[in-house]
């Protein structure tokens, strides 16, 4: 029998200040016992200020398909990946510095009102990967920890919102793997119910003495472990730095962008699409560079006989990130069931690329029916500048597609009004 929602949350709430108890960050002990921590104030962003006006002016040179609008949505400082409350009240923003933000329409408008930053009390280190379980408990992987917010919704309003650790400061990955580079997480809760986890590892191509124990940690994987913070265990392998992850909600299976290998040319490797149908694949990396190119650091060596190769070839260097299986109606039929992801742009290609949200067509059982392709696009101008960087992606309840861009500082709001 499924739980009333009330029955989740308070078993939730217990059972979070039991952990909170336990842990060592002090903090999240006072919060655990839901007392006040002290003088937190929150940072509001100014949705009237000129640069609104300036990105709005931007958006002019971003084309859409015929019958698509996009407009500004909010500012929204070093945007990075979203999650949408189930209850539609607020979307929180992750970020790659210290700030999670939480952006309201309360006026439902579809231009957000009000963006200020999330749970001040509590200190934060790249929170990059926010997302909800159906319950409405929030989740944000962070650099070396993962916390659990019960009831984000409910308690963003304050400067202290109850939080316990999923998986605890300095126990996401070894400390001495700790990295300045590939260190941005993405989490999903798949629909077994277990929180998923993307753990990049810290190289270009990895040492080959690191890479068995980079993988027994699930460090260039996915990890996956139960909402109470046991069975942690590796579910995905050979993947390079997987920033966007989602599961096909027809048929179960987990999909992942990966970024390649940097360094071998304008041209390759390929970014990746990838489909996971069981645990315990393996997607190539670092005999792979991207899609079946080898890598030199790896030619010599064999590789796992039963690589799982993308099901989806990117240009290379765009640098594939966010993506999400798309559920409205407000779309047009062909868009439907099929895949919203965002290329952030390349950094070191000769002639830079990306920069655009891209579509891949999926039917209802889970199969490609055609090439990724470009949906918006047009933050890349012809000689090169970057006037936005697209991250994420996230659906809004009305059907209308978020598109986040940390250059910029700011989510755009795409919808269909088939005019």
């Amino acid at each position: 029998m499924i739980k009333k929602p009330l029955v989740i949350l308070t078993t939730l709430l217990v059972a979070t200040q039991v952990q909170a108890q336990g842990t060592t960050d002090e903090t999240l002990k006072t919060l655990g016992q839901f007392k006040v921590t002290g003088d937190s104030e929150f940072t509001t962003i100014d949705q009237n200020s000129s640069s609104a006006d300036a990105i709005r002016n931007l958006l002019k040179n971003v084309s859409v398909p015929k019958g698509f609008e996009i407009t500004l949505y909010a500012l929204v400082p070093d945007a990075r990946h979203m999650a949408v409350g189930p209850q539609g009240v607020a979307t929180f923003v992750g970020t790659r510095k210290t700030e999670v933000w939480v952006v309201t329409d309360r006026d439902k408008d579809r231009v957000a009102d009000e963006v200020k930053n999330f749970a001040p009390s509590v200190s934060k280190k790249v929170p990059n990967g926010p997302c909800f379980s159906p319950q409405g408990v929030l989740y944000i992987a962070e650099q070396n920890r993962v916390l659990a917010y019960p009831a984000a919704e409910f308690f963003y309003e304050g400067t202290d919102v109850v939080a316990a650790e999923l998986i605890a400061g300095g126990q996401l990955i070894p400390e001495e793997y700790v990295s300045y580079n590939h260190t941005a997480r993405v989490c999903d809760v798949g629909p077994d119910g277990k929180v998923y986890i993307s753990l990049g590892q810290p190289h270009n191509v990895p040492p080959q003495n690191l890479w068995d124990d980079y993988q027994s940690q699930g460090l260039g994987g996915i990890i996956r472990i139960n909402q109470d913070g046991t069975g942690r265990e590796v579910y995905t392998l050979g993947v390079r730095n997987s920033v966007g992850q989602d599961f096909n909600p027809a048929t179960g299976d987990l999909w992942f962008t990966d970024n390649q290998v940097d360094g071998m040319g304008d041209d390759i490797p390929p970014g990746e699409i990838n489909r996971q149908t069981q645990q315990g694949q393996n997607f190539g990396f670092p005999y792979y560079g991207g899609g079946a190119v080898r890598t030199a650091e790896y030619k010599g060596d064999e590789p796992p006989a039963d690589v799982a190769y993308p099901v989806s070839t990117t240009v290379a260097h765009a640098a594939d990130l966010g993506m999400m299986f798309y559920t409205g109606n407000m779309f047009p039929k062909e868009y439907q069931g099929g895949i919203f992801s965002a290329q952030h742009g390349s950094w070191n290609r000769t002639e830079a690329v990306g920069a655009r949200v891209m579509f891949t067509p999926v039917d209802a059982e889970g199969n490609m029916t055609g090439e990724t392709r470009p949906f918006a696009e047009g933050w890349l101008t012809d000689n090169g500048e970057y006037l936005g960087r697209p991250v994420d992606v996230a659906q809004l309840k009305d059907g209308s597609l978020l598109v986040s861009d940390d250059l910029a500082g700011a989510i755009y709001r795409i919808a269909y009004t088939g005019e």
